[in-house]
């Protein structure tokens, strides 16, 4: 497995509660772009907070296309120090040495590892150099403030570009690997 970062940023690189800001710009190139993605992974990694954000949402769920079917079926991953118990069907918790147990997934045949949202969780793999794809959806918005995804103090590292797509609402994707 590799793991795959995707994350919704404002031009301003706010990451925080997207869907207070993104839902003007996610039209059906934006809906096919993170249906094809969710499709072609194999499973979710998250934080503790965007896990409970996730686990209340999700499995009330229903759609015609089948998303919601596949995140309430596929295995998510869970790091958390303070959850014991994840009522999600099919998560499992992570904890102790993240890194070393991210490491130990991805030697795991399959798909991507897909991590969504969970800032402190990235900004860890980051540092340790787990973080095989960085997917980023920029808004043509432009918040002010807000919870940015990079950490004050972020160590600088190179990325090299292999992706970008326009959608017609204004989204960017832009794909990096580390360099």
């Amino acid at each position: 497995m590799r793991v795959v970062v995707t994350e919704y940023l404002s031009l301003d690189g706010v990451f925080e509660e997207p869907g207070e800001w993104s839902g003007p710009f996610f039209d059906d190139q934006a809906r096919q772009f993170k249906s094809a993605e969710l499709y072609g992974s194999d499973a979710l990694l998250l934080g503790r907070k965007t896990y409970e954000g996730f686990a209340a949402a999700w499995p009330s769920m229903t759609d015609e296309t089948g998303f919601a079917y596949k995140m309430n079926t596929m295995p998510k991953y869970v790091v958390s120090s303070t959850l014991h118990q994840l009522e999600w069907p099919g998560s499992r918790l992570i904890s102790g040495k993240v890194a070393e147990g991210v490491r130990t997934l991805k030697k795991e045949p399959g798909g991507d590892l897909l991590l969504s949202g969970s800032a402190q969780l990235f900004n860890m793999l980051r540092q340790e150099g787990v973080i095989d794809l960085y997917r980023f959806m920029v808004h043509p918005v432009v918040l002010g403030t807000g919870r940015r995804l990079f950490a004050d103090g972020t160590h600088e590292k190179s990325m090299k570009l292999t992706h970008t797509e326009t959608f017609s609402s204004g989204i960017v994707i832009l794909e990096y690997e580390p360099a």
